[in-house]
């Protein structure tokens, strides 16, 4: 498997090393993770099972707003 060299300051390190402690793995799987989630980005699995799963009568739509309340934007 290839390998690839970070130059990152010691804060954003430690960082890094918090974070793949938090979830029990290697700082190697973390940042792999992590370059793969930005490169290829995905939704949780069954994700799309949760549309319509709220059942709230006080969750509403709320009202659209009229575009002259909008505020005047600056010339450039």
């Amino acid at each position: 498997m290839p390998q690839i060299s970070l130059y990152i300051d010691n804060k954003t390190l430690t960082k890094v090393q918090n974070a793949a402690k938090k979830q029990h793995t290697s700082i190697s799987k973390w940042v792999a993770e992590q370059l793969r989630m930005k490169i290829d980005p995905s939704y949780p699995a069954h994700f799309e099972e949760l549309f319509g799963a709220i059942k709230d009568a006080t969750f509403q739509e709320p009202e659209e707003i009229h575009l002259s309340a909008d505020l005047r934007r600056e010339t450039l």
